[in-house]
């Protein structure tokens, strides 16, 4: 499962699988977001699967769904809560990785 550490409480990747979930857990993360809508992709687990998941092991979950080319403001703020808000690390993941990336970095540039 590829993995990258943006800080030392936040670390984004591509889509999991609930199996991954465990391997998260395991190498200490407490807390998980999904910024990739349901139904995206064939195959793709929803986020009911993946809160079920991330609940059985122990960790948090938070849906923030993020169209591609449509990050809000709301969104941005949403997400740049949910990293206040979960116990960290928290594990950040989309499609490739990209919108989780951009919402962490659109959050960080409004903090004062």
């Amino acid at each position: 499962m590829q993995r990258t550490r943006l800080t030392d409480t936040l670390s984004i990747g591509p889509q999991i699988q609930p199996a991954d979930v465990s391997t998260l857990k395991q190498a200490g993360f407490r807390a998980i977001v999904c910024n990739r809508p349901d139904g995206e992709g064939a195959g793709q687990p929803g986020q009911k699967d993946m809160a079920q998941a991330a609940q059985a092991a122990g960790l948090e979950f938070r849906y923030l769904p993020v169209t591609p080319g449509n990050v809000t403001s709301e969104i941005v703020a949403a997400f740049g809560k949910a990293i206040d808000e979960l116990p960290g690390p928290v594990f950040a993941y989309c499609r490739s990785g990209a919108r989780s990336s951009t919402l962490w970095s659109l959050a960080a540039d409004r903090r004062p």
